[in-house]
């Protein structure tokens, strides 16, 4: 692999793009969400300069209805003027200032918000317009007099007190003409006596005026209809028969509501225009975004953006930095072993550590590969130098090949055949290749054969071979291989153990697993050798001889047979007490095929 990375795929790079994406995704959503919420609070306080015009509007077009002029309406403009601290003036049809909240000579804006006609208005606000588009406080002639409101009001406590009676509530309302009316516009039969909606005087004379002025707009069209009727709103729920009939009363209604004008027209002030604001300023309100508040907007998102590439460059090399040391590391030649500096807690630092001790366990496996080496030089040096010496006195005729001499070759072959063997296995091991025939096996009986094969040489070392069951184990294994596993935990026991010391080989059930123990009361192995019986070629005694240690072979071979089997085998020692060799396999499933033959003595 190329030591030199492309710039895209580089830790740093990938790390910049990411913070830039995120840097402007997040800078994207903030200025969405400022703008959303911007743009809903100006329509909000748009709405609501919107709903103060209305009011201003309405509060003049009130004092219109109910003034035949203007000369009084300065204090009303200066309220509304205090009240939504704006300018409000207003001004005749050719822009002759009537009033103006704003000082003399300040110019009026280039158009006006609204025309205050409280004839002709289209403002519909909770004081209202009537359907007829007049302002309903405009009464003229309509205005009752104080005795025709004194009876009125009379007739209208007896009739909501008959309302009261019949369970119905209701409120008597004043309307602009001072008639009374009931909120309850059903009445009970009992109550609808009729007097309270008979005409008075004032109202029979001002329909008698709006007749005779809607009476030539009649006949011009040829009209014929009821003037009191089409007066009111009635007409607007009425059936007719015909489109033409329906457009005769849109006509007729046309004629009266012209004749309602011009009746009440002298009672009110006249058409004015409506400005507010001030100077030049626009009557509508617009929001626009200034080229320095754009400016500020752009500078803060570089602002973000250079913050963001800037602390992401320095995290990027600070992360980058130990991932740089160990690629330089790991390109070094194996043999030197390199390792690197810890500095960080994180993920990088917990790769640094185990890099290191990925080195560590490396460079122990190459200082165990070239002892395996020497041993293995040196186990098979031995043997076929007493062989290669033997024979080349023999064939120049220094000694005879007598029995005595053919027994002690026989013997170092044997020695050079258990190497080899045991170097098989172990291969065989390694590669996965080292096979388990399963069978039944009956604990007692394996560990009386092994004891049977071993009484010889404990007898003529002097050392007591002992036995112990407890309950009748059975094992699912290969008989040979526990055999042999157990063999040579014996035989290294046996060698290590003194004359008059003891060698125990148990066992005993432990749940679902067999235990075997090889004990002895031998000199024990130190604390510090412990961890490495089960290496290769590993020897409590360092100067390899066969007369205090064998091969090296046989405990690793055992920790492989047991593993092979699907247990673990662990040592226990006290240097000067004895060791312990603990073997656990697992029990064979289901019930015992039956007890087996005695064990072998």
């Amino acid at each position: 692999m190329s030591g030199r990375i492309p710039l895209r795929k580089r830790l740093t790079v990938r790390l910049l793009i990411a913070s830039v994406l995120i840097a402007v995704c997040s800078v994207a959503a903030t200025a969405w969400l400022a703008v959303e919420t911007t743009t809903r609070a100006l329509r909000e306080e748009q709405g609501q300069v919107l709903a103060e015009d209305m009011d201003v509007l309405a509060r003049l077009s009130g004092y219109a209805a109910t003034h035949p002029d203007w000369k009084g309406v300065a204090g009303t403009v200066r309220e509304l003027s205090e009240k939504t601290g704006r300018r409000i003036a207003l001004t005749t049809t050719d822009r002759v200032p009537i009033v103006d909240s704003a000082p003399a000579g300040t110019s009026l804006p280039p158009r006006a918000a609204a025309a205050v006609d409280p004839l002709r208005t289209d403002t519909y606000t909770d004081r209202g317009a009537q359907r007829s588009g007049m302002d309903p406080r405009v009464v003229g002639p309509y205005r009752l007099t104080a005795e025709e409101r004194a009876r009125l009001g009379k007739l209208a406590l007896v009739r909501q007190n008959c309302f009261a009676r019949n369970g119905v509530d209701a409120d008597i309302v004043e309307t602009p003409s001072g008639r009374p009316v009931l909120s309850e516009e059903d009445a009970p039969y009992p109550c609808a006596d009729g007097r309270l909606n008979t005409p008075t005087a004032t109202e029979k004379s001002a329909h008698a005026e709006l007749v005779e002025l809607a009476r030539g707009c009649f006949a011009r069209h040829d009209l014929h209809y009821d003037v009191p009727f089409l007066a009111t709103d009635r007409y607007k729920t009425a059936k007719f028969g015909s489109d033409a009939e329906a457009e005769g009363a849109r006509q007729a209604q046309a004629c009266v509501d012209a004749a309602r004008r011009t009746q009440l027209d002298p009672y009110v002030a006249p058409t004015a225009e409506l400005f507010l604001g001030g100077g030049d300023q626009q009557t509508a309100v617009r929001f626009d975004m200034s080229p320095a508040n754009k400016a500020k907007v752009i500078g803060v998102a570089g602002l973000v953006l250079a913050v963001t590439v800037a602390v992401t460059a320095v995290v990027a090399t600070r992360l980058v930095r130990p991932l740089r040391a160990l690629t330089a590391a790991a390109q070094q030649p194996p043999e030197l072993h390199v390792r690197v500096p810890v500095t960080t807690r994180d993920e990088t630092g917990i790769l640094a550590a185990a890099f290191n001790d990925l080195t560590e366990r490396r460079e122990r496996l190459e200082a165990q590969r070239k002892a395996m080496v020497s041993d293995i030089a040196h186990e098979l040096r031995s043997p076929l130098t007493n062989i290669r010496g033997w024979l080349e006195v023999t064939k120049d005729g220094v000694v005879e090949a007598d029995p005595a001499l053919l027994g002690s070759l026989h013997e170092e072959a044997l020695v050079l055949q258990r190497v080899i063997d045991d170097l098989q296995d172990l291969a065989a091991a390694d590669a996965g290749t080292l096979r388990v025939h399963r069978e039944p096996v009956h604990v007692d009986e394996l560990i009386g054969q092994v004891a049977a094969a071993y009484r010889v040489a404990a007898d003529t070392a002097g050392v007591a071979l002992r036995t112990e069951t407890d309950g009748e184990p059975w094992l699912d294994a290969d008989l040979v291989r526990m055999r042999q596993a157990l063999g040579n935990l014996v035989s290294n026991a046996l060698r290590h153990t003194p004359a008059d010391g003891t060698v125990t080989l148990s066992a005993r059930s432990d749940g679902d697993e067999v235990v075997l123990e090889v004990a002895d009361t031998g000199s024990g192995i130190a604390a510090e050798d412990l961890p490495h019986v089960f290496d290769r070629f590993w020897r409590a005694e360092k100067s390899r001889s066969r007369r205090t240690g064998g091969s090296g072979l046989g405990l690793p071979i055992v920790r492989h047979l047991v593993a092979a089997h699907g247990g673990t085998a662990r040592a226990a020692s006290e240097a000067g007490v004895g060791s312990v060799f603990t073997l656990r396999v697992p029990g064979l499933s289901g019930a015992a095929p039956g007890p087996g033959p005695a064990p072998l003595q």
